[in-house]
């Protein structure tokens, strides 16, 4: 008989569908397969059985969405893979790019008690150490996110909020360049022909130049001068 409850990869899957769908990206096939590093006949099958579960609609060659029941087990999955991160990073000392992995191996292992009293014991954090909101205890979605830094007009003051943790060797670079959540910057100049984006760092007044694939990893809300 099979078990009721999700499997380990089940579980990956819908957190992958939640952060397509965060972004306003459909969750096809082949999006699902680039996200996850798998075969596409491998997520049609997964597909198939999240929908049995009703944790996914599934419409071939149309993709899938969570149902209900799937977002927020998805939320549950996300909370304690931040929060985790957040224990990694302030409590262990763990860098920042190297948490996420940490996190991913640990995520499917801990007890609902155990990261609800994690959460207690630290406080009940609202951001992993990338600056991504971390889900409640009643895993309601977070709210979204700011924009990327590359589709800022120049001459506007933002905060950075996030950074992407999908890479680590973009992480120790934006470690490197002093570019963490809560970071001033003033966008200066947007170069005409390769799109680099010069910044400043507010109020430090250090200048550092972005390609745009690096900057459209850094997630910024705007802010008065």
């Amino acid at each position: 008989m099979r078990s009721r409850h999700p499997t380990l990869s089940m579980e990956d899957y819908l957190k992958a569908l939640y952060a397509l769908e965060e972004t306003g990206k459909p969750g096809t096939t082949t999006a699902l397969a680039r996200r996850l590093g798998v075969r596409p006949a491998s997520v049609t099958e997964m597909l198939k059985r999240l929908a049995q579960a009703h944790l996914v609609e599934y419409r071939p060659r149309r993709g899938a969405r969570l149902t209900a029941k799937g977002k927020r087990l998805a939320l549950q999955v996300i909370r304690k893979h931040r929060l985790l991160e957040r224990f990694l990073h302030d409590v262990l000392g763990f860098p920042w790019d190297k948490v996420h992995a940490e996190a991913e191996r640990l995520e499917h292992a801990v007890s609902d008690e155990f990261i609800q009293r994690l959460a207690a014991w630290l406080g009940e954090p609202e951001r992993d150490p990338h600056g991504h909101p971390i889900p409640g205890p009643d895993l309601e979605p977070p709210r979204p996110q700011g924009i990327p830094l590359d589709h800022v007009p120049v001459g506007q003051q933002v905060r950075i909020v996030a950074v992407s943790d999908r890479d680590p060797a973009v992480l120790r670079r934006l470690g490197e360049l002093g570019l963490h959540p809560n970071q001033r910057l003033l966008v200066q100049q947007r170069t005409p022909l390769d799109a680099l984006l010069y910044v400043e760092l507010l109020p430090q007044g250090r200048q550092v130049v972005l390609g745009p694939a690096l900057a459209h990893t850094i997630l910024v809300e705007p802010i008065a001068p």
